[in-house]
């Protein structure tokens, strides 16, 4: 961010209109409809499904009264004589309560009480949206009352469990309330500031979607409005403003109260999440001191659940179900004696997970690759370079194994600097979290990179492994400085006979650059501290 920052590059300005426009697909709801009054009392419709499972429709009282539009999945045989293992699901961003309607059902017919939510300020429920500020997590223990009070559920056996928005909730709810025993926090976030402003660079696209979605469905709370605005207009004076917002509405936060508390909680991610990156749930697992669990897959943002949502096959509900069932309903089903960290390689066919006792177990090796040639480039130019579009790039890796391309032969080498190593012998099982340690002169104080790793085949063509960006503010023109940046966390097969490439440009449509017109930026490697690359690889 810098004070007072020209107009959005015409890139910029393109995908965020773009991504805007694609929060229609989550559906329409008026910005300007009225808060929903508090209900006077609970109000409630019901069916019953040949299966056995009831729904009922109902309003629930949250923090300070705003109404909550839920509705309660149960066994329809389900009475106060016999108490349930609950498990509350808030929905995710933008989304109507019925969201989950088809792993609710799954779970009740196994004898849960489901409660699913529709979270404030979204749809029927009333309030404004606070993005998981201190009212959602007070909605979360309001809501748990309510089923206490008017469902069999049993107040010993309470699990919290959501996708994205709700993941992030549920997560928070965990440190707040300490009758919550288990959660499922799947496409979430641990760390908001290093979800959409990681190396100190908007996450333009992901934040665009995110605004773009909650204006269609929803009523954004001044707070959030003004957060945005500061966020788009690159307002550094406000720098420490958004990042106390975003500690606010983050896990990592709260850890203390969480591992306090001692719920058994299961993360879920995709490695190419383009709206809240694999790194912080990794390093938030590691920091966990009850039981836990890990899974990092192929996908975008919610893609690898999302056939679960629609009642389709899938085994990261699955594997969600099993892990309440060990922890809210005690069954010896063998999840918790798997190991804790579950990888797919991004280039593996179906789900063929690797087993790991830790994250920091999961690469076997960090090889460095030096980076001894010093290369200079034009700031504000699109080099070609690009880590694709927000929940499109890794969905296309994820279903048709094609992650974004470049040509590295053509890459213009006065845009982006480039360094290769040699053809591998032998694959190279990339594991982790590939770490940039270089040194940096600008002739202007403010900038953005932005760094890419390649798998390179034989005719040079790059299919991205990972990339982040970084941006620094008020460096003196002309003076070196290091950079340490690490890049969004990955697990890539490189063929036998591939290499691997480093590029470094400064534009990409998914971040806010901050580049002034005619900046240049040179990248060195000092005998005193040289610049490398670090990989972590599995044997």
């Amino acid at each position: 961010m810098t004070p007072a920052r020209k107009a959005l590059r015409p890139t910029t300005a393109a995908a965020l209109s773009v991504t805007v426009m694609a929060g229609a697909a989550f559906g329409l709801a008026p910005s300007t409809a009225a808060a929903a009054p508090a209900p006077t009392a609970t109000t409630a419709t019901s069916t019953a499904t040949s299966s056995g499972v009831s729904i009922r429709f109902v309003d629930i009282p949250g923090d300070g009264g705003v109404n909550l539009a839920a509705n309660v999945v149960a066994p329809a045989n389900a009475d106060a004589s016999h108490r349930l293992p609950l498990v509350v699901l808030p929905t995710s961003w933008s989304l109507p309560q019925v969201e989950y309607l088809a792993q609710a059902k799954k779970l009740a017919e196994t004898g849960y009480v489901v409660l699913t939510y529709n979270t404030r300020g979204f749809w029927q429920s009333g309030g404004k949206i606070e993005t998981a500020g201190p009212p959602d997590i007070a909605d979360a223990s309001k809501v748990i009352d309510w089923a206490l009070a008017n469902t069999p559920a049993d107040p010993d056996h309470i699990g919290m469990a959501g996708l994205s928005y709700g993941a992030g909730i549920s997560l928070l709810a965990a440190g707040a309330d300490p009758r919550i025993k288990a959660v499922v926090a799947m496409s979430g976030w641990a760390d908001l500031v290093g979800s959409i402003y990681s190396g100190r660079t908007q996450h333009a696209q992901a934040a665009g979607l995110l605004a773009g979605a909650g204006a269609l469905t929803g009523r954004p709370s001044e707070e959030f409005q003004q957060i945005l605005d500061d966020f788009f207009s690159s307002n550094l004076a406000k720098e420490k403003d958004l990042i106390a917002w975003g500690k606010k509405r983050s896990a990592a936060t709260y850890l203390d109260r969480i591992n306090a508390h001692g719920a058994a909680i299961m993360l879920g991610n995709s490695w190419g999440d383009s709206i809240f990156p694999p790194n912080s749930y990794a390093d938030f697992f590691e920091k966990l001191t009850g039981p836990k669990r890990l899974e990092l897959r192929p996908g975008d943002h919610a893609t690898a659940e999302l056939t679960g949502v629609l009642g389709l096959p899938n085994t990261t509900w699955d594997h969600a179900r099993q892990w309440l069932d060990r922890y809210l309903k005690g069954e010896r089903n063998g999840i918790d004696r798997q190991a804790p960290v579950q990888l797919t390689s991004r280039t593996a066919d179906g789900d063929d997970y690797e087993g790991y006792p830790s994250w920091s177990a999961v690469p076997s090796e960090q090889r460095s690759v030096p980076l001894d040639s010093t290369e200079k480039v034009t700031a504000n130019h699109d080099s070609g370079a690009n880590a694709g579009t927000v929940l499109l790039g890794g969905a296309l890796d994820q279903f048709l194994k094609i992650p974004p391309l470049a040509s590295i032969p053509l890459l213009p080498r006065s845009y982006a600097a480039v360094w290769q190593t040699g053809a591998y012998a032998r694959e190279q099982r990339v594991r982790g979290t590939v770490k940039l340690h270089t040194t940096v002169t600008s002739d202007r104080s403010d900038g953005t990179a932005v760094a890419y790793l390649y798998d390179v085949g034989p005719l040079g063509v790059g299919k991205l492994i990972t990339h982040a960006p970084f941006t620094f503010h008020d460096r003196t023109p002309g003076t070196p400085f290091g950079v340490d940046l690490e890049l969004f966390s990955t697990a890539y097969d490189v063929p036998a006979g591939h290499r691997l490439a480093l590029v470094v440009d400064t534009v990409d449509p998914l971040y806010i650059e901050h580049n002034p017109d005619g900046a240049h930026l040179t990248f060195s490697s000092p005998d005193s501290d040289p610049s490398h690359l670090t990989v972590p690889v599995r044997d």
